[in-house]
């Protein structure tokens, strides 16, 4: 699996570079997801901008990465997504589960809003 990684102190960046997320793809994938969520990472971006064809294996993984994140109170985050991923990603639903936001700029936005939120709840307390 050919991929970038992108680390920084609150989330880590991960850009699939395979056009296809699939059976051989996806364990390679969910094992990374696994990984950087082990090694204290809870909030995951992962770019599926070079990705054109998912199926429900490579689905399967992304729900992995959002399982990971959420139960390590973070939150897991896909950018990039093409017109055909996005019709799949409606068709089966994941947007109600997964946060999709156009670009990573966006995805670091919310991910340090909710960093902030998550800090001024724990003072409120």
């Amino acid at each position: 699996m050919k991929f970038s990684v992108d680390k920084h102190e609150k989330y880590v960046i991960i850009k699939l570079n395979e056009s296809k997320l699939n059976s051989l793809v996806s364990p390679m994938l969910k094992s990374e997801l696994i990984l950087f969520n082990s090694e204290g990472q809870r909030n995951i971006v992962l770019d599926l901008s070079n990705v054109k064809q998912v199926d429900s294996s490579g689905l399967s993984s992304l729900l992995v990465g959002h399982r990971l994140c959420k139960n390590a109170d973070g939150v897991f985050i896909l950018t990039g997504l093409n017109d055909a991923l996005a019709k799949l990603i409606a068709l089966t639903q994941l947007q109600k589960s997964i946060t999709i936001v156009a670009k990573n700029t966006e995805a670091i936005d919310l991910i340090f809003m909710e960093e902030i939120e998550k800090e001024l709840k724990k003072e409120v307390r």
